[in-house]
């Protein structure tokens, strides 16, 4: 037959594509390493953690021509600790994020635990202070990017924390959940804001800047410490607002809004869902607290409504934007709810997520010379080439350690 085009070989599937995955990793983490030496600028804020969590993703896989390159690029990455804008988050140049990719970077050359170890300490002296506004709330006072529950998540990673270490920040974070309305996260001084206005007054229900967020530390909390009574009413006042503020959307997909609902939801389907807003990151949180207060009720429901998401997610719809992240990253993208989807497989058991796995794998698999080129402008784990790396490298190799998923709130 004539005139027609020969299909694309499609790329290696489950782990037959972690050679080719290595393969890119490498190659983007030299390349980044060579910027780093010429001083090249990239959008990749310093110290992320993402190249030492790859990194150590492609050593604990690899052959050992690839776990030289990735101790390479961790050494690099380590050099520029101090770099950064001195804050105590975990990302956004954040000393947390710093920390994490400490602890990540030692499993690849030990000694770095010292520092990370300078680097606790200091922030557990900060935490001390509680520096944060206890009501009428910002995002640094209390969320995971920039705030307490990514500092308290950020002390998870590679270690096994104390309770004294966690104190100050699971002080606070109970402190704000203490009621069950939540009325000490409503948010102030965003009025006049032109990006965050709408938030002025409201409480924001996400996984990177709401209540989702903060759920996934105090869940982390108890699993590391110990849940105390404190801790479980914090923990069930915080759930059980999250799961109030859910509606079925025109999907029929059970859906969040970015803040608490004021009234009726209003009408039509919610695309953004993802790892940072909506159904994916918010579902996973119930569920992971559910699981540690071992209610087994409120797991059933947090799996039935992921479930839904599962069985109805369109990658034609529910990914949009104007960038290559927002497509392909962790916190908009196809990453972040492949990370979700592989963190209820891994631990729900939860056959809808299984499936939903290997579809978002296939799709970020098809579209790896978009994570290239992604990988070229920045290498952040939130927002750059290490998220979708570091998921399809999970899911391809299975027994790998999981060290990285705690800056997400997952394990």
């Amino acid at each position: 037959m004539t005139g027609t085009v020969k299909a694309a070989r499609p790329a290696p599937a489950g782990r037959a594509a972690a050679p080719a995955l290595r393969t890119l990793a490498v190659e983007l983490l030299e390349a980044w390493a060579r910027r780093q030496a010429t001083g090249e600028q990239d959008g990749t804020a310093p110290c992320d953690p993402g190249v030492p969590a790859l990194a150590v993703l492609v050593a604990d896989t690899g052959m050992s021509a690839e776990a030289a390159a990735a101790g390479d690029a961790v050494a690099v990455w380590a050099r520029g600790i101090g770099r950064g804008q001195g804050h105590p988050g975990l990302y956004d140049g954040g000393l947390a994020g710093s920390l994490a990719g400490l602890r990540l970077a030692a499993r690849l050359h030990p000694r770095l635990h010292q520092l990370a170890d300078r680097l606790r300490d200091h922030l557990i002296t900060v935490a001390k202070a509680r520096p944060w506004r206890p009501e009428g709330v910002r995002f640094p006072d209390y969320d995971l990017i920039v705030g307490p529950s990514g500092t308290l998540l950020s002390l998870c990673v590679g270690t096994d924390p104390s309770e004294e270490q966690l104190a100050s920040y699971l002080g606070h974070l109970r402190s704000l959940c203490s009621d069950g309305d939540l009325p000490r996260l409503r948010t102030d001084g965003y009025d006049g804001h032109p990006y965050l206005d709408w938030m002025q007054g409201r409480i924001n229900t996400g996984m990177g800047h709401g209540v989702a967020g903060l759920v996934t530390a105090l869940t982390a909390a108890v699993r590391h410490t110990g849940s105390n009574r404190a801790t479980r009413r914090a923990l069930r006042n915080a759930t059980h607002w999250l799961a109030r503020q859910s509606f079925d959307d025109a999907r029929s997909i059970r859906s969040w809004d970015g803040a608490g609902l004021d009234g009726p939801p209003p009408d039509g389907a919610r695309a953004r869902q993802a790892w940072c807003y909506g159904n994916p990151g918010v579902t996973w949180a119930l569920w992971d607290a559910a699981d540690a207060l071992g209610d087994a009720t409120a797991a059933a429901w947090a799996a039935r409504a992921f479930t839904g998401l599962a069985e109805r997610y369109d990658t034609d719809f529910h990914l949009f934007g104007d960038h290559p992240a927002d497509l392909l990253a962790c916190c908009h993208g196809a990453a972040g709810v492949l990370a979700v989807a592989d963190a209820f497989h891994h631990h729900a058991r939860l056959p809808a997520a299984t499936a939903l796995r290997a579809r978002l794998a296939r799709h970020l698999l098809d579209r790896l010379p978009d994570v290239r080129a992604l990988g070229e402008e920045r290498m952040g784990l939130l927002g750059g080439a290490t998220g979708p790396l570091c998921a399809l490298l999970t899911v391809a190799v299975p027994e790998a350690d999981r060290l990285w998923q705690p800056c997400f709130g997952l394990r």
